[in-house]
């Protein structure tokens, strides 16, 4: 989907807590009932609340149910994207948003300016895509359909991913620089190459062969399995950048990784090694073979004694990762925010390579929303459909306080399963 930020400029403070007061009604409502929109949001008229919900309707940044049996609304991606930018302006994370750079399975990449003019990037995570293979049949990839809520798991996701590159990286992997995580988005740094895929020539693909099969096992003697390993998730330097730098790539996209406990590791680990070797074969004919004349086990391909590693001769676990990350597949108890997580992205890494996104417009197409300029019709909705109707005083006041923490990026605030709102004392 398209990331039109143009109108931000022109919305109110209202219309922000609008799409403040329906993202917390959706905690219990897929359809947010127009009445609790207003008692959340706190908005001085029912008809200013009115007033909003047109203006927002009109810019697709909220939709309207039709044939509903009450009247409400949902707020839709474009809406989730205008919050998260919006706080991302106020913490001076970000200025200014340019084009779009990339495209995933599960996800949509800008280039962002800060306030001093830097470039970065911001990945804004989109679970619930079709080009899943498994989305018609499973609508939620949850096996107990725990919860429908798409902004809710990719929420998830853009955490899980914003905190296995902060450990990464702090741990001297080759991964972006992570900057910020808010919402379903992460703002990390712009790396200055191009994707693996696009390689056409490199004057040391024997070293960077090698290179790329050391940090697999480097990654899992830390505990973890990237799990989508592959010429379309590591960035090339450019040539003057890579004399910066240790070494000439980066690795990028990390929601579905797993622990090596994890009971089906070797197939993750066998994958992310096979899809190096056919990458390499097929772009420069390289197809080494193991040596044992050879002595050196420091790397792999030509000149060394192993040509691609083994899950069990060189996985020797020296760090705990898995467990500081919660990694899927570790023996430790993960929250239910984990669970969730892992229930959603156990399809992604099901995966072949090189899915296209040619059904992506067949997303959510069983449901008619409508999105047209005129807004909402003016049908009274039925009273005996809303179960917070009037929300209690007690509940008012959480409402109030969750507003101010989505408001203030508080990090008290959290999620449970469901997606609703918790601030943790």
């Amino acid at each position: 989907m398209k990331l039109d930020t143009s109108h931000m400029r022109y919305l109110t403070a209202d219309d922000f807590k609008v799409l403040q007061a329906m993202e917390i009604g959706s905690r219990n409502h897929e359809l947010v009932p127009i009445e609790m929109i207003h008692s959340i949001g706190s908005l001085k008229s029912p008809s200013a609340t009115n007033r909003s919900l047109g203006d927002l309707a009109k810019l697709k940044l909220v939709a309207r149910l039709r044939n509903a049996k009450y009247d409400g609304f949902r707020i839709t991606y474009l809406g989730y994207d205008y919050l998260a930018l919006k706080l991302m302006l106020k913490r001076d994370s970000i200025y200014s948003v340019g084009t779009k750079i990339g495209v995933g399975k599960e996800s949509d990449i800008y280039v962002v300016s800060d306030k001093n003019g830097a470039q970065k990037v911001l990945k804004i995570h989109r679970l619930g895509r079709t080009s899943f293979k498994t989305v018609k049949n499973n609508r939620d990839y949850l096996k107990n359909k725990q919860t429908s809520n798409w902004m809710y798991l990719s929420r998830l996701a853009a955490e899980k991913e914003f905190q296995f590159m902060r450990v990464l990286y702090d741990l001297g992997f080759n991964v972006p620089i992570p900057y910020d995580n808010l919402r379903h988005c992460v703002l990390m740094e712009l790396i200055k190459g191009y994707c693996m895929k696009h390689m056409k020539k490199y004057p040391s693909y024997k070293k960077l062969y090698s290179d790329l099969m050391n940090f697999i096992v480097k990654l899992a003697n830390h505990g973890l399995i990237h799990c989508d390993y592959n010429e379309f998730n590591i960035m090339i330097r450019d040539e003057e950048d890579a004399k910066n730098h240790e070494y000439g790539f980066v690795v990028i996209d990390f929601p579905q990784c797993v622990s090596i406990e994890h009971t089906d590791a070797k197939f993750y680990f066998d994958r992310d090694v096979q899809g190096i070797r056919d990458f390499f074969a097929k772009k420069f004919l390289y197809e080494p073979e193991h040596d044992p004349t050879m002595l050196d086990t420091d790397g792999y391909g030509e000149g060394y004694k192993y040509a691609y590693p083994n899950f069990k001769r060189d996985v020797l676990r020296m760090h705990q990762l898995d467990a500081a990350v919660s990694a899927s597949g570790y023996v430790k108890k993960k929250s239910r925010e984990d669970r969730d997580l892992e229930s959603a992205v156990v399809n992604m890494r099901a995966l072949e390579l090189g899915s296209s996104d040619d059904d992506a417009s067949e997303f959510d197409s069983d449901v008619d929303y409508d999105d047209s300029e005129d807004g909402y019709d003016s049908d009274e909705y039925e009273e005996e459909d809303l179960d917070d109707d009037n929300l209690a005083e007690d509940e008012a006041a959480e409402n109030e306080k969750i507003i101010s923490a989505l408001s203030s990026g508080s990090q008290n605030l959290k999620m449970d399963k469901l997606g609703n709102y918790i601030i943790e004392e």
